[in-house]
């Protein structure tokens, strides 16, 4: 019975182009006829074995890293597992991601339901992970969500690649966790307890305090307001920085222990982000991945974002992934300054190709307009800030950076 089982087992493609039109929605062309476990507000999952899978274990077949088509997979009982198998031993996670594993925004994304996963399962840590775009292979992500796994997880990823298996030999695992759709179903405070968990273990990592900002004094005993300016380099960068550090400089003054820090994001460690974000209230950055940092904030600090000429009706729902993202995290998105002025572009303001010349677009200021933008926030978190001090109020513990 076991060698026909064993003979009975189907593979499928990893990418069913049937649903092409439709690839991140549903139950995805990612593995098309599996269906997730999804609790109320929980993350959208597959877990093998499971009672779902009637105890069957996940196995891939397949290198591809051009054509997730050409790869395929399947599920086998322990005893019968496809012919000249592999088994590999622990934990695995199964990542698909839509778009990819460099940019750390969409990164830290395809990693959020994993850190939710782990924080609901006693802390299980993964042995390896195994990285899908599209059904292709993936055997890279940013350096900056690497450290970050390996801060949350308590040890540095191993991405996996097969070494040493060729394409047609199948490769099960004994216990596999897959995540297709992000953050989706996801409740606000699903979202919020774990980024609370990668906050505190990013703290502990980089050896910072988790007192929170409520802590710092100046001289004269009043708490410490940090605003930060995190700036671009190139593309989304302001045309006149030495102006607009200026005018936030020049309200920072107003205010008794207010300061200033200016920053750029690509020279930077991931531990001296992790510190600039802790000693920071206000974040006011150009929209872009380096935004991605501000979850690092305590909970209740702002985001002040600033965009570009023609984002707002032509780059589509993607610009507002920071409004959403301090929501998920507990902070406060204090809005976003558009640029009115611009590139100008040779089709029509309106007409889509236009995007490619925004995108990359330089951003201006308004001098009355941020003057009294910085102010109004500033004035918001000093207020805030006083309250808690009087109520000797603090925002971190270590607690958090236990699993629930």
């Amino acid at each position: 019975m076991a060698e026909k089982l064993r003979q009975a087992v189907t593979f499928l493609p990893l990418k069913d182009l049937r649903y092409a039109d439709t690839a991140p929605q549903g139950h995805t062309w990612f593995m098309s006829s599996m269906y997730d476990t999804h609790e109320e507000g929980e993350v959208q999952y597959q877990q093998f074995p499971s009672e779902s899978s009637k105890g069957r274990l996940l196995c891939l077949k397949g290198k591809e890293t051009h054509d997730g088509s050409w790869n395929s997979y399947a599920l086998a009982w322990p005893e019968a597992l496809p012919i000249n198998a592999t088994l590999l031993k622990g934990l695995t996670f199964v990542s698909y991601n839509h778009y990819n594993y460099d940019n750390i925004w969409h990164g830290l994304s395809a990693m959020v339901p994993f850190v939710s996963w782990h924080r609901r399962n006693g802390c299980e840590s993964p042995s390896r992970w195994i990285l899908y775009h599209w059904g292709e292979l993936r055997f890279n992500m940013s350096p900056w969500l690497k450290i970050l796994i390996e801060a949350t997880f308590g040890g540095a990823p191993y991405i996996e690649n097969f070494e040493g298996v060729n394409d047609s030999q199948p490769v099960c695992f004994e216990k596999s966790v897959v995540m297709r759709h992000n953050e989706g179903g996801m409740s606000t405070d699903r979202r919020i307890e774990t980024y609370d968990l990668m906050r505190c273990r990013a703290k502990v990592y980089c050896n910072l305090s988790l007192e929170g900002r409520i802590s710092e004094v100046n001289k004269q005993g009043l708490p410490v307001i940090g605003l930060t300016l995190f700036m671009r380099t190139g593309p989304r960068s302001f045309k006149n920085e030495s102006a607009v550090i200026g005018i936030f400089e020049k309200e920072c003054a107003k205010i008794d222990g207010c300061r200033l820090m200016v920053a750029y994001s690509n020279n930077l460690t991931f531990c001296e982000q992790v510190k600039l974000m802790s000693l920071t209230d206000v974040l006011a950055s150009p929209h872009g991945a380096q935004l991605t940092n501000l979850f690092l904030m305590d909970k209740n600090s702002s985001v002040m974002e600033f965009f570009p000429k023609g984002w707002l009706k032509l780059a589509g729902v993607g610009q507002y992934v920071f409004h959403w993202m301090a929501s998920w995290s507990g902070m406060r998105h204090q809005g976003a300054w558009r640029d009115p002025n611009g590139d100008e572009c040779p089709y029509g303001e309106d007409d889509r190709r236009c995007m490619s010349i925004y995108k990359t677009g330089k951003i201006g200021h308004n001098e009355t307009y941020f003057t009294e933008w910085a102010k109004k926030v500033l004035d918001q978190v000093k207020i805030k800030k006083l309250e808690e001090a009087a109520a000797n109020k603090t925002h971190a513990s270590a607690s958090i950076c236990a699993c629930g």
